[in-house]
């Protein structure tokens, strides 16, 4: 399917077309457009032409010989991508590393769909990428069904599958090691705890240092934006609150500096304002103020290394079981300094 015909869909050019599938960071000025090409291309399956892709690199281009592969997504966390933005840009960079790969998106699974998919006798498709940890049962399921199956997460998961990871806990350490070197020793930990790297992190690093772990400073999440606006109504209120909070993903934190912002819009006198760290690193981080002090994980790596990974283990070019670790970067902007004793 042409790009030309993607461009009648939407009722835009062709070279924006072209923009928005081959650069996932890059964004029209009408949002709603971004996401319609991109749900256009989705539906019409469409991938580029391999002649003309060919033409375009030289010797380089090289797909016209290989065989062409529909890789599944499954979300293994969430309902949709719209319920986790960090996920939903890591599609984006999946779209267009499977454009590049001559590979085709096929359909979008969730955890519940595995066990109808076990009955199923023949799959359409040929690999599967995991966005997030999912259940051991669901692991099973579809490393047997599937001719190669890679996971994308933020936290190692020990299957018997090839994965592309960030480690948590390391990311989370290196968070509170700059609160640290602020000058901050009250610091707060908004997110999950159950099980969850980045609240390891965060504790170890703080007995690491000797300091105390204050229970009131912890406050359980399933690290949603309303929960993250709840989680400073919740800090602020107490006698001593702490000088730093230290959030799991970049939507809590924007959830929790939301409600800071609010409380300043209401009241004449200054409010509480600590400074917020984060992980993850998603396009809104510099898009709010003030803007988000987080750790980056590399998505566009993660995204490219995992399909290529999908690829080669689908063409025989792997057995064993691959396993890669990307660092993760800090990005300092203006919410860790929002504290003033």
């Amino acid at each position: 399917m042409s790009l030309k015909k993607i461009a009648q869909m939407t009722g835009t050019s062709v070279a924006t077309v072209s923009r928005v599938l081959n650069n996932p960071d890059y964004q029209c000025q009408d949002r709603n457009l971004t996401e319609r090409i991109r749900q256009a291309a989705r539906e019409l399956r469409y991938v580029p032409d391999a002649n003309a892709r060919q033409l375009k690199m030289g010797s380089r281009g090289r797909h016209s010989a290989q065989k062409q592969f529909t890789i599944d997504i499954l979300l293994a966390r969430f309902h949709s991508l719209e319920e986790d933005p960090f996920f939903a840009e890591m599609y984006r960079h999946i779209e267009t590393e499977c454009q590049k790969q001559n590979c085709i998106p096929g359909q979008m699974l969730h955890v519940p769909d595995i066990s109808v998919l076990g009955k199923d006798k023949k799959l359409r498709s040929d690999g599967l990428l995991v966005l997030g940890k999912c259940p051991q049962a669901a692991a099973d399921v579809v490393l047997r069904k599937y001719q190669g199956v890679a996971a994308i997460d933020r936290n190692p998961m020990d299957y018997r599958m090839d994965e592309v990871t960030c480690n948590g806990a390391r990311a989370a350490v290196m968070a509170v090691e700059y609160l640290l070197e602020l000058g901050h020793t009250d610091i707060a930990y908004v997110g999950d705890c159950t099980m969850e790297a980045r609240y390891s992190g965060y504790y170890e690093c703080l007995l690491n240092h000797k300091i105390s772990l204050i229970y009131d400073y912890i406050v359980p999440t399933s690290q949603t934006r309303q929960e993250g606006r709840q989680a400073y109504h919740r800090l602020a209120s107490l006698q001593k609150p702490p000088t730093a909070v230290f959030c799991a993903n970049d939507v809590s934190a924007l959830g929790f500096l939301q409600a800071m912002k609010d409380g300043n819009r209401r009241r004449k006198k200054q409010v509480y304002r600590p400074a917020v760290i984060s992980i993850d690193d998603i396009e809104e981080a510099t898009q709010f103020s003030p803007m988000l002090t987080t750790i980056r994980i590399p998505k566009g790596d993660m995204a490219h290394l995992a399909v290529l990974t999908l690829k080669d283990r689908l063409m025989g070019g792997h057995q064993g079981c691959v396993r890669m670790e990307l660092p993760c970067h800090l990005m300092v902007r203006e919410s860790a300094g929002m504290y003033l004793p």
